[in-house]
């Protein structure tokens, strides 16, 4: 089955049968920019299981935050590691990108923590911000501590909203 193709209610279901690390997984992938749903479904869920007794909502915002992290971590390391190759053959080959994507470098760079942070709070940036930040090679602590940050914010406002409109958030979805 493709994940795409998940309900509702199966999320749910893996958040019962494995718990915390259904969430862990689901938010992992999710950061990883990885086909499956967006964030705007899943944390809530997370937030809603929390409501419902099911963890704490402490312990659910932190997970969700270390999950976060680490695909941010993961995303970071591959464009430090990488990600100049990579970027080089993508420019070579879709060479009308090479203007866009110097910017962001170039905004990355001046923006430094500051733009890491503001830019977690931006959809469709947040996850893809990790690549440029390894590519150029931006202090690793610094990115660390503004991205979980970012991601806090994120996740709290997310996780927060399942967490008290859940029941509601889930009617309307459904």
């Amino acid at each position: 089955m493709d994940v795409t193709e998940m309900t509702l209610e199966m999320i749910m279901e893996y958040f019962s049968r494995y718990g915390a690390i259904a969430i862990f997984v689901t938010v992992l992938l999710e950061y990883l920019n990885l086909p499956g749903f967006p964030a705007g479904v899943i944390m809530p869920l997370a937030g809603l299981w929390a409501a419902k007794g099911r963890i704490g909502f402490l312990p659910a915002l932190a997970i969700t935050v270390a999950a976060g992290l680490t695909g941010s971590l993961i995303l970071y390391g591959l464009g430090y590691r990488g990600g100049e190759l990579v970027m080089e053959k993508y420019l070579n080959k879709f060479p009308a990108k090479r203007s866009a994507v110097e910017k962001k470098l170039a905004w990355v760079r001046a923006h430094g923590s500051v733009g890491i942070f503001v830019g977690k709070l931006i959809p469709m940036i947040r996850t893809l911000i990790s690549i440029p930040a390894g590519v150029s090679k931006m202090n690793l602590m610094n990115y660390t501590v503004s991205s979980t940050l970012g991601i806090l914010v994120w996740n709290l406002f997310f996780v927060g909203s399942g967490y008290f409109f859940g029941d509601a958030l889930l009617q309307y979805l459904m």
